[in-house]
């Protein structure tokens, strides 16, 4: 890796850093949403994959303004989710209670981004990049709304679970 020297650096490097978590998120949610169940929560993970391919666009966009690649580092924060979201996925479990497992690992990869973005905007916030901290922000909002959709998801199917048990 190349030696950090400026804020605008350690910007570019998270920018890099989102796009590998997000081109890796492209290839399993539509895994997951294989493995679900419910079919809201299958429609939810589908809908996501449609906004991620915009958030790898954005990132895309945004690096072409930071005169950038946004390839050539490899997210291992998102591989280490992903592989969790696997053994959920290859888990022998209740239908109801499998999807709240991948509710689980989904909302664990919307935090991580959510950190991510949220960080990045800061930094191109305080480069006075303010273009690049707007979508940064759009990103940052709408993996907000796709936490909030999965807690309410998991919130409907809790009670089914809890019934399994009785």
């Amino acid at each position: 890796m190349a030696k950090l020297k400026s804020i605008e650096d350690l910007l570019i490097h998270e920018i890099k850093d989102l796009y590998s978590a997000e081109t890796q998120l492209v290839k399993a949610l539509p895994k997951m949403a294989k493995a679900a169940s419910d079919p809201e929560l299958r429609a939810g993970f589908e809908q996501h994959l449609e906004e991620t391919k915009t958030h790898v666009e954005r990132l895309e966009q945004i690096a072409t303004s930071l005169d950038a690649s946004p390839k050539g580092k490899a997210c291992q924060a998102m591989k280490g989710l992903i592989e969790e979201g696997s053994e959920v996925i290859s888990e022998n479990a209740e239908a109801t209670v499998k999807d709240l497992a991948l509710i689980v690992a989904a909302q664990k990869v919307e935090h991580y981004e959510m950190a991510g973005y949220g960080s990045a905007r800061t930094l191109a916030g305080a480069l006075g990049l303010d273009e690049v901290a707007e979508l940064l922000q759009m990103t940052l909002d709408e993996e907000g709304a796709t936490d909030k959709k999965l807690t309410q998801m998991s919130l409907q199917l809790i009670p089914e679970a809890e019934a399994l048990e009785s």
